[in-house]
């Protein structure tokens, strides 16, 4: 890979999974200048090597430390489990932040958003994960050696409409379905939980189908749809026979394994193009 010259430098903001480590290991192997900051409880702490740690509610640190690195964009990766505001450890300016959003109805995306205004705000340029690893979005068509037969077809079309209601509501991003029955949509729980009380749900016959797909209004500089090799094996162990998701608005996290290990557990992994059938 070329070195990335004249970039400017890079903060990441870190949550928890295999994304922040990702984005650290590309500005490594491109030259690009990068700072890297750690959420505390959702960062690994093993595995990265964090420049600065800070709780999410220290919206004034986090300023401070970009600002002091120089940081000129920056990039919002990992999972974070939204927290309560009795859990928030936060100083002035994040409690200016809770104020100016207090009594607004926001959805993940709704509040991502806001936090995206309120870095810009600061004066950096927030970009997406995948303008730096866009390798990682999802091609069009079947990934792996397993198809999805007509009922299952039936079943990611349904899946993809289901979606984009909850999408458009603001309240999650993937749904399965089986046999044209919807046995769960994701909520603040996410995918793993979801697939963990669907396996409960499963009717007798062929399994279901996992479908995830971007938000229609949603901020994609922050939290794309993602899946990774802990969601195809809790999709087998949820009993369901694929997953499905919206080509180039869903993050791989390691496509070659999540191939591996699909074809072996016998499940087909397909990306659906925007507007394609079933998408």
């Amino acid at each position: 890979m070329s070195v990335q010259v004249g970039l400017p430098k890079l903060g990441i903001i870190a949550g928890g999974g295999a994304l922040p480590g990702l984005l650290v290991a590309a500005c490594k192997s491109s030259g690009r200048d990068h700072f890297v900051l750690g959420l505390t409880g959702f960062a690994d702490a093993e595995r990265l090597a964090a420049d600065t740690w800070l709780n999410v509610g220290e919206v004034g640190k986090a300023f401070a430390a970009l600002n002091g690195a120089a940081v000129k964009e920056v990039v919002m990766a990992g999972t974070v489990r939204r927290p309560a505001i009795a859990e928030l450890k936060g100083d002035f300016k994040g409690a200016a932040f809770l104020a100016r959003v207090a009594g607004r109805a926001l959805g993940d995306d709704g509040l991502l958003s806001a936090v995206i205004a309120e870095i810009e705000r600061e004066g950096f340029t927030v970009v997406g994960a995948d303008s730096i690893l866009s390798n990682l979005l999802a091609p069009a068509g079947v990934l792996g050696r397993h198809r999805p037969d007509a009922d299952a077809a039936r079943d990611i079309a349904q899946g993809f409409e289901v979606a984009r209601i909850i999408g458009t509501m603001d309240i999650g991003q993937a749904a399965v379905v089986q046999q044209g029955i919807v046995l769960g949509v994701e909520a603040a729980e996410g995918t793993d939980a979801l697939l963990a009380r669907c396996a409960a749900l499963a009717i007798d016959g062929p399994g279901g189908v996992l479908v995830k797909a971007k938000k229609p209004q949603q901020e994609r500089r922050a939290d794309l749809p993602t899946v990774g090799v802990a969601t195809v094996h809790n999709a087998k162990a949820a009993g369901l026979r694929g997953i499905a998701v919206e080509a180039g608005h869903t993050l791989m996290i390691g496509l070659p394994d999540i191939i591996a290990v699909a074809d072996a557990a016998g499940l087909f992994v397909v990306g659906v193009a925007p507007g394609a059938s079933g998408a």
